[in-house]
């Protein structure tokens, strides 16, 4: 069953290191969707794909690299896109 969710990280989560960290990491799962800074400092992440993939996925981004710092994670449900990769928005 396919899932989507959008998650919202809170912490040190705007370098390039962690953007790439997490992009890796998704990608191997086979998750799509995008990672993108946004003005307040989080960070937000979309994901969709197989419901356990996606789960997976979300536990490696409320995580980070072994030295990211994530405050706070607010997880939301969102509707499937239909994406065919995953991208960094605003690289």
């Amino acid at each position: 069953m396919k899932k989507a969710i959008r998650l919202y990280l809170s912490g040190t989560v705007q370098s390039l290191f962690f953007r790439l960290f997490i992009k890796e990491n998704v990608e191997k799962l086979n998750v799509k969707g995008f990672f993108r800074k946004l003005n307040d400092g989080r960070a937000e992440v979309f994901l969709e794909g197989e419901s356990a993939s996606v789960d997976s996925a979300a536990e490696i981004c409320r995580k980070g690299p072994k030295y990211a710092q994530i405050r706070n994670v607010e997880e939301k449900t969102a509707y499937l896109q239909g994406f065919k990769d995953f991208r960094i928005i605003n690289f």
